[in-house]
C-alpha cells in the first residue's frame, strides 16, 4: 500500500512523496516516535513508482518514502521554476525536514544520487547515511549533453500503445545495446496516456535544463565532504566504472562499496534481488547498528 504526501519545495513547487507501508500510517507520527527514515530519490525522467519494490521491502523495518522530484512523475512542473542543482536539493531538504525524516538515508540512483550527496554534504544533520546507485562524479561535458538532446529528438514519439513504448526503450532505442526489457518496463512507466497517443509525463525541454547545471561539472568536492557513512553501488553493465567508482569510495570519507552482475544504468530495476543483498547490510549498519 502506498499513501500520498504533498510537500512544498523550493520557490512553492509542490511536490508528490509517497510513503510505502502495509498498512500506512494514517496520520505522520512525530519525529521521536518514528522508526528510522529511509528518502529515495529517482533518476533524471524517473518517478517514485521506479523505487516501488525496494521501499516496500524497507517498510518492513524503516520508513521509507521516495519523491516525485520537481518536473517529475505527478509533482508540479511550472515552466518558469528554476531546475538547477540547488533547487533539486533544496526540494530534498525540504521534503524530509516536511515529513519528519531526519535524520535519513538518503538512497538516490543517477541525478537523486548527486543530489543525495550534496544534500548530505550540505546539511549533515538530516542525513545519516547516503546509498549512490550507478552515478558519476566527473563531469560528462559538451558532447554528452548534444547526445542527450539528439536522442530526445529520435523518440518516436507519440506512441500508439504501451507495448511500442516497451519494444522501442527496450529493443529499438539505438542507445540499447542488446534487448532489455526491464529499460522498456522502466520508460512505459513514465509514459501517459494523451489524445493522441502515448507521451512522457515530464517535459524533455526541463530534462535537459536539470541536466545542463550538473553535467559540465565535476563534483568529487562536494564527494569529499559527505561526513556520513556512503556506499556506492554500481550494476556492472552501467555507467559508472568501475575505477571511477573505486575513486569515489576513496575520496569519501567513510566510503565502502558494491557491485551488482547482470545489471545496467537501471540497478534496482534490473536486479532488484540483487540490489537488496547489496545495501541491507549497509542499511542494517546504519539504521540499526
Amino acid at each position: 500500500m502506498v499513501r500520498r504526501i504533498d510537500v512544498r519545495g523550493t520557490g512553492g513547487v509542490r511536490l508528490a512523496a509517497w510513503e510505502f507501508a502495509d498498512p500506512p500510517k494514517t496520520d505522520p507520527p512525530r519525529a521521536s516516535e518514528e522508526s528510522p527514515g529511509v528518502l529515495l530519490l529517482h533518476g533524471l525522467m524517473g518517478r517514485a513508482s521506479h523505487w516501488a519494490s525496494t521501499a516496500r521491502w524497507l517498510s518492513e523495518r524503516h520508513r521509507a518514502v521516495a519523491l516525485d522530484q520537481r518536473g517529475h512523475g505527478q509533482s508540479d512542473k511550472p515552466p518558469e521554476a528554476e531546475y538547477t542543482r540547488e533547487a533539486y536539493v533544496e526540494d530534498a531538504e525540504a521534503a524530509l525536514e516536511q515529513l519528519g525524516l531526519a535524520p535519513a538515508v538518503l538512497i538516490g540512483h543517477a541525478m537523486g544520487a548527486l543530489t543525495a550527496w550534496q544534500l548530505a554534504a550540505k546539511r549533515p544533520d538530516l542525513v545519516r547515511g547516503v546509498i549512490i546507485c550507478d552515478m558519476r562524479a566527473s563531469a560528462l561535458g559538451a558532447a554528452s549533453q548534444r547526445e542527450w538532446e539528439d536522442w530526445f529528438k529520435a523518440w518516436p514519439v507519440p506512441f500508439a500503445t504501451l507495448a511500442d513504448v516497451r519494444k522501442w526503450f527496450g529493443e529499438d532505442d539505438p542507445w540499447v545495446e542488446r534487448p532489455n526489457p526491464s529499460r522498456g518496463e522502466f520508460y512505459a512507466e513514465v509514459m501517459h496516456e494523451s489524445p493522441d497517443g502515448w507521451r512522457p509525463v515530464f517535459e524533455p525541454e526541463q530534462m535537459l535544463k536539470s541536466r545542463q547545471t550538473w553535467v559540465y561539472d565535476a563534483h568529487w568536492e562536494e564527494l569529499a565532504q559527505v561526513r556520513c557513512p556512503a556506499l556506492v553501488v554500481r550494476g556492472l553493465d552501467g555507467e559508472l566504472g568501475r575505477a571511477e567508482s573505486q575513486e569515489m569510495v576513496r575520496v569519501l570519507p567513510r566510503g565502502q562499496y558494491a557491485e551488482v552482475a547482470d545489471a545496467g544504468h537501471l540497478v534496482h530495476y534490473d536486479q532488484p534481488e540483487s540490489w537488496r543483498a547489496a545495501i541491507e547490510p549497509f542499511l542494517d549498519g546504519v539504521l540499526t547498528g
